[in-house]
């Protein structure tokens, strides 16, 4: 069965929610750019996780409207990882203009791209990775339940 977007809406908010606040709670002491083990740090990160996840709903209602005109009513198991650049670049552009609501300030230096880029690349490969394939052994039903995960 395919993932309703019910399922996709779930899906989306479960692993950004549970794998992308745990990598994010890892990589935030690593990125480059003066990031660390300090408040204001893990703050900026994860609003930029919570702005993805807010923006992840309005997009996978982008991405149904579009796959009403596939014959399959689905993507490409690929379109699932190449989104990442078109969402990743939206968050970007609303960091470089200062329009994420709690970080202050507009174009950011060149070290808080680079910091960005590998946070939500590596957030987005293992939550690809993840639903795409493990994700499917203790979750056996999700498949057959639409991808909901309540």
């Amino acid at each position: 069965m395919l993932p309703t977007l019910n399922g996709r809406i779930q899906t989306r908010v479960f692993m950004l929610v549970v794998f992308g606040g745990f990598l994010t709670f890892i990589l935030t002491p690593l990125l480059p750019g003066g990031f660390g083990f300090n408040g204001e740090s893990y703050k900026i990160t994860y609003l930029i996780l919570l702005t993805v996840l807010v923006l992840g709903v309005g997009w996978e209602l982008i991405y149904h409207g579009i796959q009403q005109f596939r014959w399959e009513k689905d993507w490409p198991t690929m379109f699932g990882l190449i989104t990442a650049i078109n969402e990743g670049a939206l968050v970007w552009l609303l960091l470089e203009f200062g329009l994420i609501p709690g970080i202050e300030g507009s174009n950011p230096p060149a070290s808080v791209f680079w910091a960005f880029f590998i946070d939500f690349s590596i957030i987005w490969f293992v939550i690809w990775v993840w639903t795409n394939g493990p994700m499917r052994v203790p979750l056996i039903r999700w498949r057959f339940q639409g991808g909901r995960i309540v």
